[in-house]
């Protein structure tokens, strides 16, 4: 689905500083209980947030055979396999503001490293989910990439993994995701927004958070304790 630009930057701004506690808030004010929340088990590498439109990407299990070689002839045969099974053409097609949702079928294999991941942020990515894993996750927490897994992998991805689609809806944490819904992510997991109802979640999310902060400004002020920007 494809959202104009200027509804894209609506939409954004709706939930630029809203937690993922706010919005959880705001779907079950929409009588979405039991719908939005990704499983806990998908967690971020490190401390920090991010709020996207989703961009969808699928990869199933490798389903061919892994030949006997030499190490010389394995350097050739790595590359045919990025060149013809386990390809990225979404990483060409990524707009400003995209979060991107991959359904990696469960596997243990890191589809996005410290070098790829960061080709998405040049291209406008605001950061990633998988049900997968995710590899050199030291330089990707240097590299400060919102990334959010469902595992930490050594391998790389021959042998393991093979592209299937993007742009379609995917399951990735127990949550089917649409093109173009509404994801947001923090300390406290993933979340998220069918884009038909995200005005009137952002709405009652907004409440909440407004609500929390001035509650916790007066509580930080009875403390003695220096302000800090989640209350100002």
């Amino acid at each position: 689905m494809k959202i104009p630009r200027d509804q894209r930057l609506e939409l954004l701004n709706l939930f630029k500083d809203l937690r993922v506690a706010d919005v959880r808030d705001g779907m079950d004010w929409n009588m979405m209980h039991h719908y939005g929340s990704m499983s806990p088990d998908i967690r971020p590498l490190f401390r920090t947030r991010a709020v996207g439109i989703a961009k969808t990407v699928r990869y199933l299990p490798y389903q061919g055979t892994i030949p006997k070689m030499s190490p010389e002839e394995y350097t050739q045969w790595v590359g045919w396999y990025y060149q013809n099974v386990c390809t990225y053409p979404w990483l060409d097609e990524i707009e400003e503001g995209d979060f991107i949702i991959i359904d990696q079928s469960g596997v243990n294999a890191g589809l996005m490293g410290s070098n790829n991941s960061l080709v998405g942020i040049r291209n406008g990515a605001r950061g990633y989910v998988t049900n997968g894993g995710v590899r050199d996750t030291d330089e990707v927490i240097i590299e400060k990439i919102p990334f959010w897994s469902r595992m930490i992998s050594q391998s790389m991805v021959q042998g393991r993994l093979q592209f299937d689609a993007m742009d379609i809806p995917v399951n990735v944490g127990g949550v089917i995701v649409n093109p173009g819904d509404i994801v947001v992510a923090d300390g406290d997991g993933v979340i998220v927004v069918p884009l038909g109802i995200a005005h009137e979640v952002a709405k009652y999310a907004r409440r909440e958070f407004e609500g929390d902060k001035a509650s916790r400004r007066k509580l930080y002020e009875q403390l003695g304790m220096e302000l800090d920007h989640t209350v100002l």
